[in-house]
């Protein structure tokens, strides 16, 4: 299986998400690691939102970080001088690619938006940019019209296109069917980007859905984060194209849930406790029968070891705990009971679980225990 090249829009689809705004400071700690993490390319802002922020792109170009990183423009020549200053030669060019969108944004037919995309990209390559071409709503665009426009950039020397299900229209199916549509009509070193969003929560199973079906590169923020909904989530990509697609990927996972926490916190949104990968509760486990099978053997309820990303199994009592858990929790705080004081702590836990409708603390267990342990010897 091939290996997954991912171009991380963090910076850039990320930070479009409401209310989320980058500093400086944070935009450079966040491309460092996700260079760190091993993203080979990044999408890292919008020079034509104004001065601050081509000061802030120029300011990530020069970190000289092994990440190529490539600025998003509309399909407009002033937006490419702008790219051009902030001193970052790869310039992505996108435009609409649906009739409803081409009409309904710039009143362009599609031929018109074909010329409007061609001159935009002339332009760039006569500037000596690095260009790309991204053809936004593509799930809802005529595959005719996709298959003529990527034809055509072919021949001014585009090899990159992005292909977005901008308003999540595709289900994984209709994306693989679109992707080898659209792969098979075109050159073969075309490269194709996917870049999906979440609106009903298939960004990442679009997201491997396009790549299996040839797409070369996916379009990834840190933890989802992004308009609406989200994109797909980078981690989540990586790690189900490396165990589910038995894949290769080059992001290092031990980075990822230390990258999650530094964006989640600089975008001052909260994180789910149950996001897959790097959520807070993504390897605990209350379930009696889970923590009795991984305590006598890890794989019978796991599909990778946690240590791969940085984490590892925490064991939590509650409800559905078992005596095993209570054992557990205990030896590790060097406390040895008996068989009969295990059965009336779990009881114990399970009426606080039901009244206080959570978790039961480590240390009231431990208090809980000793009260026990004193009662026996009162008793004695």
């Amino acid at each position: 299986m091939k290996s997954l090249k991912l171009c991380d829009t963090t910076l850039r689809d990320g930070e479009q998400a409401a209310g989320v705004s980058f500093t400086r400071a944070e935009k450079l700690e966040i491309a460092k690691m996700l260079s760190e993490c091993g993203v080979e390319q990044a999408e890292v802002g919008i020079p034509a939102m104004g001065k601050r922020e081509q000061e802030d792109i120029a300011a990530i170009a020069e970190l000289d970080l092994p990440m190529k990183i490539m600025t998003w423009n509309r399909a407009v020549v002033s937006d490419i001088d702008k790219a051009r200053a902030t001193g970052v030669s790869w310039s992505h060019i996108s435009i609409p690619t649906s009739e409803i969108q081409l009409q309904g944004k710039l009143s362009l037919t599609p031929a018109e938006g074909l010329n409007k995309l061609l001159h935009a990209v002339e332009y760039g390559l006569r500037m000596g940019m690095t260009v790309s071409v991204g053809m936004e709503d593509s799930s809802r665009a005529n595959m005719g019209f996709l298959i003529e426009l990527v034809n055509a950039l072919y021949k001014e020397g585009i090899r990159w296109f992005r292909y977005a299900d901008t308003v999540s229209a595709h289900h994984p199916g209709q994306m693989a069917e679109r992707v080898r549509s659209l792969l098979g009509a075109v050159p073969a070193d075309v490269e194709l980007e996917v870049h999906c969003h979440n609106d009903f929560g298939l960004a990442v199973a679009n997201t491997l859905s396009g790549i299996s079906a040839g797409a070369t590169w996916a379009s990834t923020t840190v933890a989802g984060i992004g308009e609406r909904t989200g994109n797909a989530a980078m981690e989540e990509v990586a790690m189900a194209w490396r165990y589910l697609y038995g894949g290769e990927c080059v992001v290092r996972p031990e980075h990822l849930k230390a990258l999650a926490d530094r964006v989640i916190t600089a975008s001052g949104r909260s994180l789910s406790d149950a996001k897959p990968i790097v959520g807070k509760l993504a390897f605990t486990h209350e379930s009696g029968i889970h923590v009795d099978g991984l305590m006598k053997e890890k794989a019978t309820y796991q599909s990778f070891d946690p240590s791969e990303v940085g984490r590892e199994h925490h064991f939590v009592l509650g409800k559905h705990s078992g005596s095993g858990g209570v054992v557990h929790v205990l030896k590790r705080q060097g406390l040895e009971v008996s068989p009969d004081m295990v059965g009336r702590l779990l009881e114990r836990v399970r009426q606080y679980a039901e009244v206080y409708k959570g978790n039961v603390p480590d240390y009231l267990l431990v208090e809980w225990a000793l009260e026990d342990q004193q009662r026996e010897r009162d008793a004695g």
